[in-house]
């Protein structure tokens, strides 16, 4: 006895595969949860950032006593004076990547509240305002997402200005031991 395969047409076969939202409680709660992973790694990088931040401050207020109190060659002098400089930039970077990172969470609590809502009404008749309510969870959490990638962005042009003051350090110190 042969088995013949039966041909169902790709919208019939899509219809069967696709479960709407509505039908599936699990859809639902990943609409809840994955703005609170985000919201996790959005409070994880606010607090590293403002630790960078303070570390800035720390270097900017040991370089202008250093600066001020002691007698520096030339070299040395002008290599901090630029740091400073630099160490503006940082603090800068800093700074905005930590509203970007505080926007993110704020975006990421505000999709989860709304997605909870959604949840609440997903079971009654009326579907237009459980579609309004998922366009406001997405909207929500796309601009929190890219407030996100903008703020890591700005962290990594941070590091990048950071080791640039590390690289000029190493060879200020390297020319210290030639002449010793």
């Amino acid at each position: 006895m042969a088995v013949l395969p039966i041909r169902v047409s790709k919208a019939a076969y899509y219809q069967v595969m696709i479960t709407p939202v509505t039908d599936s409680p699990y859809a639902v709660l990943t609409l809840i949860a994955a703005p609170a992973v985000f919201t996790n790694a959005s409070s994880v990088l606010a607090l590293g950032t403002g630790n960078r931040l303070a570390r800035v401050v720390d270097r900017t207020r040991q370089l202008v006593k250093d600066l001020h109190g002691a007698e520096i060659d030339p070299a040395t002098r002008t290599l901090w004076v630029s740091h400073l400089g630099r160490l503006e930039k940082r603090g800068s970077l800093l700074v905005r990547a930590l509203s970007f990172f505080y926007g993110a969470i704020g975006c990421f609590a505000a999709a989860s509240v709304v997605s909870i809502l959604g949840a609440s009404v997903v079971s009654t008749q009326y579907k237009w305002p459980f579609e309004v309510i998922v366009g406001i969870s997405f909207v929500s959490g796309t601009v929190g997402f890219i407030g996100l990638a903008v703020g890591c962005s700005m962290l990594v042009h941070e590091t990048r200005l950071a080791l640039s003051s590390i690289y000029e350090e190493a060879e200020l110190a390297r020319s210290w031991f030639k002449k010793a």
